[in-house]
């Protein structure tokens, strides 16, 4: 499950961080790494981008970037 299947109000735990060299770099460096906890605060109307909650600041992203982060759904 990636990211981008999270419906709005849900959470997961990163469990990798893929894509390009560069882009898994980026998204490194924004904060999201393995065992961290997303949750997806809105998506916009038609799907894409995604607004997310990590480390206690909003990050938006496109769909095509969430898909390359994979989580594990949790209740938080």
């Amino acid at each position: 499950m990636s990211v981008k299947d999270l419906k709005p109000g849900q959470s997961g735990r990163v469990v990798a961080v893929g894509g390009e060299k560069a882009l898994r770099h980026r998204l490194l460096e924004m904060g999201i790494t393995p065992r961290t906890v997303v949750t997806v605060k809105k998506v916009a109307p038609l799907g894409d981008p995604v607004e997310i909650l990590i480390r206690g600041y909003v990050l938006t992203l496109r769909l095509e970037d969430a898909e390359k982060i994979t989580v594990e759904e949790t209740a938080v």
